[in-house]
């Protein structure tokens, strides 16, 4: 009788020992999904990164051989410069129009000089301009899946597209409350940044829009589209009007061929376009007059 007890009480331990093990696995299971899934993301946000880090290291390369022929111009005023002393060399008196070309090649050297320095202060407060911005976007937005929301830059601007079915139900320009929360976000880092304008583009398909009391075709409801984004980022949000602006571009600047359900899904999209203020740095690549 007693061995018959200790054989089920044993055998009940054994029982309970394996549910619990089982559980436990599971759940490990479950954990390693959910780390993989998240694995999976970072590592497409970090391709974004790199192709993004890519483009801007074009954008450099090619400032940098500005710098470059600067330097030649430099290098051969100065060459010029040594020329006219050793020419003066054997003269007693310098002549007063000698004199002052002599001054106005030295502040053309000097002018040169600073113009480098400052172009490439320009070039590196632009890289870490565009970066932060795009970081800082991809942060606030960061569980936007990828083929609803894009963040690009693109010489100097930089893009963000989002899909209208989380902005608009088809055919109409009432703002969804999925857009709602999506456009808070975007405008959370636009307003830490009140320097910055920006401009939101309305795009659609090329299915022609059956025209109603108040919209007529594509490029109504783009329109429309736009000016209600911008409207919501100004009423609700409290983004300065002064640094938007509101364009409709209708179905004429397609991402993608319309002639796939994917590739018109693609086109309708509203784009908003960030413009840093790079005023300073834009008029340093006209050429200089004078020099």
């Amino acid at each position: 009788m007693k061995l018959n007890y200790m054989a089920a009480v044993v055998c009940a331990a054994f029982v309970l020992t394996s549910c619990v093990s089982s559980k436990k696995f599971k759940k490990a299971q479950a954990d390693y999904v959910q780390l993989q899934t998240r694995y999976q993301t970072l590592e497409g946000s970090l391709a974004d990164c790199n192709n993004q880090k890519a483009t801007l290291h074009e954008e450099k390369n090619e400032l940098n051989k500005k710098i470059a022929d600067l330097n030649r111009e430099i290098e051969l005023i100065k060459q010029n410069y040594t020329a006219t002393l050793q020419q003066l060399e054997n003269l007693s008196v310098i002549s007063k129009q000698q004199a002052e070309s002599i001054k106005q090649s030295l502040q053309n050297i000097g002018a040169k000089d600073a113009y480098i320095q400052t172009l490439q202060q320009q070039m590196a407060y632009k890289d870490s301009l565009n970066l932060a911005l795009v970081m800082n976007l991809k942060g606030a937005i960061g569980n936007i899946e990828d083929e609803d929301i894009n963040i690009k830059v693109d010489k100097g601007v930089v893009y963000i597209d989002i899909s209208d079915k989380l902005l608009f139900k088809s055919g109409s320009y009432t703002i969804t409350d999925r857009a709602k929360e999506v456009l808070g976000k975007v405008a959370l880092v636009l307003k830490n940044q009140p320097e910055i304008e920006f401009m939101v583009e309305g795009h659609t398909d090329n299915v022609p829009f059956k025209g109603n009391a108040i919209l007529v075709d594509n490029w109504d409801l783009s329109v429309k589209r736009a000016t209600t984004v911008v409207r919501l980022l100004q009423k609700e949000y409290g983004l300065d009007p002064a640094k938007m602006a509101a364009a409709g571009r209708s179905e004429y600047k397609p991402i993608a061929a319309n002639e796939t359900k994917e590739g018109k899904a693609n086109n309708r999209r509203t784009r908003i376009v960030i413009l840093p203020q790079l005023d300073q740095f834009f008029k340093l690549l006209e050429p200089a007059t004078g020099n």
